[in-house]
């Protein structure tokens, strides 16, 4: 195609995680372009399910939602950011808890490691253990030890990104003030606000009818699942329109 696809590495399947694969063609009309997970389109409904849903209609909640939102924010900055650094605060505190006392017991584990080093080479040198078993014990060592070693820098980097996420509501407001007019979800409104999107599979499979849970992840705020009462956000289930009851057989995902 000669477009590229602007959801590339946004959108996601909510059972097995993979990237949900945008289907298009020069042959099909434009309005039946679809997603479906790319395990499913892989390996088969032994692994997956379709979570089939149009383009149009990823699109058309996604701008509904960021609307919602991006009004809120500008509505009322300093309630918005209130409830936003509540949520975030209390989810962020407690991984960057967690990995702190993670990273704590790496680094004793580290140090244990390094003395039990030179203790295992003095009693090599002393005779008081044999080559073959200061060898095995040696490459155990090493092993858990380069292990240690390269988590330890990632553990600390997402701590960091942690840390560095408590202020980042700032950021969204600022760029909610900017963005006043949306009339259509570009690639860079994408790429601007939306973090990831997770689809769910429909409660009835094929069906026009049944609802369809999404979840949309924004950039700088995540998920407003937790405050959407306060702001008055409805939750992201999608329902299709009562035209049809199944989708057309030409329209199904394609699955070995």
């Amino acid at each position: 195609m000669e477009n590229p696809n602007p959801y590339s590495g946004l959108v996601f399947c909510a059972d097995c995680g993979k990237p949900l694969v945008l289907h298009r063609a020069h042959t099909m009309d434009e309005s039946k372009n679809n997603f479906a997970c790319s395990t499913y389109k892989q390996y088969g409904k032994e692994s997956c399910s379709a979570h089939y849903i149009r383009e149009s209609q990823l699109a058309a909640v996604i701008l509904d939602d960021l609307k919602r939102v991006t009004h809120f924010a500008r509505q009322d900055e300093v309630l918005f950011a209130e409830c936003i650094n509540r949520k975030n605060t209390a989810d962020t505190r407690k991984e960057i808890t967690a990995l702190q006392k993670e990273l704590e017991l790496m680094r004793k584990r580290d140090l244990e490691l390094t003395t039990l080093f030179k203790r295992l080479y003095e009693d090599n040198v002393l005779g008081r253990i044999p080559d073959e078993h200061y060898r095995t014990l040696s490459n155990e060592y090493a092993a858990e030890q380069k292990a240690l070693r390269e988590r330890m820098p990632k553990a600390e980097a997402r701590m960091e990104k942690l840390k560095n996420s408590l202020t980042s509501v700032d950021r969204f407001i600022e760029k909610a003030k900017k963005y006043t007019n949306l009339t259509e979800l570009t690639p860079e409104l994408l790429r601007m606000f939306i973090a990831k999107v997770v689809v769910g599979e429909k409660a009835k499979k094929y069906s026009r009818t049944a609802p369809q849970d999404i979840w949309i992840h924004y950039r700088d705020i995540g998920m407003l699942n937790d405050v959407k009462e306060e702001f008055d956000i409805p939750s992201m289930e999608v329902f299709y329109g009562m035209d049809d009851e199944m989708m057309f057989d030409d329209e199904l995902p394609a699955a070995i």
